[in-house]
């Protein structure tokens, strides 16, 4: 058995759509971040593993941002990736050039609807971004490319003038059309509400584009697939603006384990795919991410300890070796004899019960004063209590 969760998942009767497409948006979304810049060498290792993974599509870039851009999203697109290769796009002809310039499979042109946005950061009426928008769709429909329509600050926007712009691109021939939760406003039940609204004026695919800010991007984007979405927007260790946004690993592993929708990905490479985007990223994972965090594979507590070492899943509900990752067990303050002695024999060192006692004792009283019990410090905690040992 590889994973254990409740049973009681399986008596909801929950209908997923038959094609969930993930894209992932680490290259753009996830680099906006503040303080984060990729090169075009990292930009293709992440790319690679991306694609190793399986998704289904990646946003490369906003190519139009500056000739380093727009050349890592050439280099991608020459890789070659069984991936499609999108790219951001503002609606404007030159951005979508572009974009064209590179050969992408495909655009995501987007515009703010809400009301908010229209009046202080575009300057423009609702008639006016309506008519700019689909001017931008057909163009780049004319070219023969996939394109998706992000409607930003979709979740603050009216939802008679929301649902109008996407039935509008929706007849211009947009393939896709996306809600943006752009500063994570919506919760769960909203989100159900409102894909279930559009789905009934719609035929096109629907996308969460989430965003973390209350902590609900996963959340948002599994009501968003159960109310009729069938597209949802991800980055790599939940990187992004402000809080982030949805995760990837996240996403991929609660659709498999939780709700038993597998999109056929390879999920053993999502462990280092997450320390390859923290590496570039320099943006530290947090030790309790979910998923991908150091600390969910590690274990202290004496009591959890002797039944981990017995039976994995009775304090992980998941085994580490499915995405790549491993157990660890630490020594510290909540430490017995069962943990010592399996970093013993891990060892190669045999000891008597009394020296096991004494061990365990030192490495309680080591921590407690603030020292971390490391291979040189519990090498010197063996030797006082058995002599010379050889690690």
């Amino acid at each position: 058995m590889n994973y254990f969760v409740s049973p009681f998942n399986k008596e909801v009767k929950l209908k997923f759509p038959k094609n969930i497409t993930i894209y992932d948006t680490t290259l753009r979304d996830g680099e906006q971040t503040p303080g984060v810049c990729l090169g075009t060498p990292e930009k293709l290792e992440i790319a690679k593993k991306l694609d190793e993974l399986g998704i289904h599509q990646i946003e490369a870039g906003f190519p139009v941002v500056s000739d380093q851009e727009k050349l890592s999203v050439q280099n991608i697109v020459k890789e070659d990736l069984d991936a499609k290769i999108l790219v951001l796009s503002r609606t404007k002809k030159e951005d979508i050039d572009v974009a064209l310039d590179c050969d992408v499979d495909g655009i995501i042109t987007f515009m703010a609807t809400s009301d908010l946005h229209l009046e202080h950061k575009l300057k423009l009426t609702r008639e006016q971004a309506l008519n700019v928008c689909m001017k931008s769709i057909e163009y780049a429909k004319d070219h023969g490319i996939f394109v998706a329509f992000s409607a930003e600050d979709a979740t603050r926007t009216d939802l008679d003038f929301l649902k109008r712009i996407y039935k509008k691109a929706e007849d211009y021939g947009v393939d896709r059309v996306h809600i943006a939760d752009t500063v994570g406003a919506i919760n769960p039940q909203g989100m159900d509400f409102l894909v279930r609204e559009l789905r009934s004026h719609l035929k096109t695919g629907i996308a969460m584009h989430c965003h973390n800010d209350f902590g609900m991007a996963l959340s948002n984007s599994i009501a968003g697939l159960l109310a009729g979405g069938d597209a949802v927007s991800t980055t790599v260790n939940g990187i992004g603006e402000r809080a982030g946004n949805a995760s990837l690993e996240e996403l991929v592993m609660t659709l498999w384990i939780m709700y038993g929708v597998d999109l056929g990905f390879n999920p053993k490479v999502l462990y280092e795919l997450s320390n390859i985007v923290e590496k570039h990223t320099k943006m530290p994972v947090p030790k309790n991410k979910p998923i991908v965090g150091k600390n969910v594979f590690r274990h202290e507590s004496g009591i959890h300890v002797d039944a981990v070492i017995d039976e994995p899943l009775t304090y992980e509900p998941f085994l580490p070796e499915l995405i790549g990752h491993h157990r660890r067990i630490v020594l510290g303050k909540h430490s017995g004899c069962r943990a010592v002695k399996a970093k013993l024999e891990e060892c190669g060192i045999e000891v008597t019960k009394d020296e096991l006692c004494k061990i365990v004792e030192e490495v309680k009283k080591s921590r407690e004063e603030g020292r971390y019990i490391n291979d040189k410090l519990f090498n010197s905690i063996v030797r006082s209590a058995k002599g010379p040992v050889d690690f």
